[in-house]
């Protein structure tokens, strides 16, 4: 029962914190920072979470594989490679790193 609990607070807070964006004045909207904070955020938290995937491990900061792969992807990305260039050198670096460590 706690788990379908859990699910109806996330789902009321998820409506009005969308109900809380939708009230906004359109003119809080049009300034120059809240419009630079909108295109920035997304490209901070996509970068926070990739580098908690990749670097961490429970409480614990770890270099293995996956780091290889995000350093081939960015060596990719880097030489303006397109899209599935950049995904392609990451898993074949990241498999090839594991497969030679075990």
């Amino acid at each position: 029962m706690n788990v379908w609990i859990a699910i109806g607070l996330t789902t009321a807070g998820c409506y009005l914190v969308k109900l809380l964006g939708l009230s906004v004045p359109a003119g809080a909207l049009e300034r120059p920072a809240v419009k630079r904070l909108a295109a920035l955020l997304p490209i901070a938290l996509l970068a926070a979470l990739t580098a908690q995937q990749t670097f961490g491990e429970g409480s614990a900061l770890v270099l293995d594989a996956r780091a290889a792969g995000v350093a081939a992807a960015a060596l990719a990305l880097l030489l303006r490679a397109p899209f599935l260039v950049v995904v392609g050198a990451a898993v074949l670096v990241t498999a090839a790193v594991r497969a030679l460590t075990g």
